[in-house]
């Protein structure tokens, strides 16, 4: 009985919490790229690699630190904690050796500054029909 109860208990929490927000990786439709490699993909967001391998400079963009998008983006595309990609950012901008990517309040925010600069990186729930973006796979 208590199992049952438990198991109860566990689907409401499922139905409020509704499923999982997905992600796509976007970039600007001059980057020359469909795919990209997981710890490539994380040396990118960690602003560790500033350019594409045509030498031309990345842009990363990031929601905010309390975005549930930001959250569930580092943890499945890039497998770390959004903790862990602050923590980098800081330390970076803090010993004057990189900086931090650019922060958006809002996903339409994210597409339009992707769309207007070349190199750009960025993420969204789904990937829209927008000119100028495309979504790249992460492997």
């Amino acid at each position: 009985m208590l199992i049952l109860s438990l198991l109860f208990g566990l689907f409401l929490g499922l139905c409020v919490l509704g499923p999982a927000q997905g992600q796509q990786l976007i970039v600007n439709q001059d980057v020359g790229i469909s795919a990209i490699d997981r710890n490539r993909a994380r040396l990118i967001f960690t602003m560790r690699i500033n350019q594409w391998s045509d030498q031309r400079p990345v842009a990363v963009f990031v929601l905010p630190d309390d975005s549930p998008l930001h959250q569930t983006f580092a943890k499945s595309a890039l497998g770390v904690f959004p903790h862990q990609l602050r923590q980098t950012w800081d330390r970076q901008v803090f010993s004057g050796t990189g900086q931090a990517p650019l922060q958006v309040a809002s996903e339409s925010e994210m597409l339009q500054r992707v769309q207007q600069t070349p190199g750009a990186i960025g993420y969204v729930s789904q990937l829209p029909s927008t000119p100028g973006i495309k979504g790249i796979e992460v492997e």
